[in-house]
């Protein structure tokens, strides 16, 4: 949607007091961990772009709390999966050898959004090192939250995700749909029938830029909006400017896909 487009469809211009004053209506106290993910376009015509966003959510949680938010870069992953879009057969072994390491200071995101993109260089931000499904986390415990994510299971209980549970986080979904909520991969390392598959990456090892080949889960979102359903009596909806938002409960939303996700997913 174009700025034009998202100006003629707004009412007033979207502040940082506004988003503060609806984000306080949502459920969101000072002292949160929360985790976000965001769609710009949906909150309407924000003065202050995403800056302005990142300004509310911090504000928000408070000197106390602290804002999370994924950082993935799927550039950083095989490409001879890659389909949005592909790349020809034969630039594959070159891509394997020239591909930069994973950096957290400088590899950008992808597909997270201009909310997240730039909280990673927000400052006092700071990332995890993984090198395909980071975190970037801001506030009093961002780093407790960041530090020694495991290259595989990589959502699983040692990551952010699982430190995020174990302190009982809250999830926005600020404009999004249950398809985004990454969340929700956490319950798909915690059950027996989960497929496994070989991944690679650009990282340092040692120092030294290495591909790297790794085994991991077959994690999917593609029944994340339908297990959304199932958990709306867990939800407390609202709005943040023109966005439709959704807060949740991550512990109660995990420990409830880690029984619903075996019995409804084939296989």
């Amino acid at each position: 949607m174009s700025e034009h487009d998202i100006i003629q469809q707004s009412r007033l211009p979207v502040t940082v007091s506004g988003m503060l004053h609806d984000l306080r209506q949502l459920g969101i106290r000072e002292g949160d961990h929360l985790i976000v993910h965001s769609s710009l376009s949906s909150l309407g015509w924000v003065c202050g772009g995403p800056q302005a966003v990142v300004q509310s959510l911090l504000q928000a949680v408070g000197a106390e709390g602290t804002l999370i938010m994924p950082a993935q870069s799927g550039d950083w992953s095989d490409p001879a999966e890659w389909a949005h879009p592909p790349v020809p057969q034969e630039w594959i072994e070159l891509i394997y050898k020239e591909m930069p390491a994973f950096d957290p200071a400088v590899t950008p995101t992808r597909g997270m959004g201009r909310i997240a993109e730039l909280f990673r260089t927000y400052p006092g931000t700071v990332r995890s090192n993984h090198p395909q499904v980071s975190f970037c986390a801001n506030g009093k415990y961002a780093e407790y939250i960041v530090a020694g994510h495991p290259l595989t299971p990589q959502f699983g209980e040692a990551s952010p995700l699982g430190k995020l549970y174990a302190a009982g986080a809250k999830v926005l979904l600020l404009g999004v749909g249950f398809d985004s909520c990454t969340s929700l991969h956490l319950a798909e390392t915690r059950f027996d029938r989960m497929p496994t598959k070989r991944m690679g990456t650009a990282m340092l090892v040692d120092g030294e830029r290495s591909w790297q080949w790794f085994t991991d889960y077959e994690y999917d979102s593609g029944d994340f909006a339908e297990l959304g359903v199932q958990l709306e009596n867990r939800v407390r909806r609202g709005t943040v400017g023109q966005a439709e938002c959704a807060l949740l409960d991550m512990r109660a939303a995990v420990d409830f896909a880690v029984t619903w996700l075996p019995e409804h997913r084939q296989g």
